[in-house]
């Protein structure tokens, strides 16, 4: 077996390798929910992870390119929502569409932010710091609810959703 190593500077002409190198990490698939002056809002994200356990909080990072971002920005209170293998549609809705609340079970929680039913696990947040980076913002929250359902997570790896399979 030959050593088939590629290395580069992740610079901005080595974009697109260097996207392929972090898509290598497999990750869980998020929807965030915000409510905004003209309804509930969406995102599919895979940019989630926990940030403390005392107190309790959790990050996000939204790409400043998204045409939702300023929405999400302006948001103090906001739901992280992990998406359920059985999910994929759900989290496709909100890739591509931030109003793709029609065809799920939701309902209006504490501050109107719209909370997706059915999904392994739910957190409710509150904003408590926003920090630049690069071409996107982070996001850092307190987390103030959590609700939990029985189910496998969708996760994300190589541009592509799947599931996880159990080895002995």
């Amino acid at each position: 077996m030959s050593d088939m190593t590629h290395s580069f500077d992740p610079s901005v002409e080595n974009s697109r390798a260097f996207r392929d190198a972090l898509g290598q990490y497999a990750t869980g698939v998020t929807v965030i929910t915000c409510n905004t002056s003209s309804g509930p809002l969406g995102i599919t994200a895979n940019s989630f992870a926990s940030v403390s356990l005392d107190p309790p909080l959790v990050l996000w990072s939204p790409a400043k390119s998204s045409s939702r971002y300023p929405f999400f920005m302006a948001a103090d209170h906001f739901a992280v929502h992990v998406i359920g293998a059985e999910q994929e549609t759900l989290c496709s809705g909100f890739a591509r569409s931030g109003d793709a609340f029609d065809a799920i079970d939701w309902e209006p929680g504490l501050h109107n932010v719209p909370l997706i039913n059915g999904c392994p696990s739910r957190f409710e947040c509150t904003k408590t710091a926003e920090h630049d980076g690069g071409d996107h913002s982070i996001i850092i929250a307190r987390v103030t609810r959590v609700s939990t359902h029985p189910g496998e997570p969708l996760l994300f790896h190589a541009g592509r959703y799947g599931g996880f399979t159990q080895t002995s």
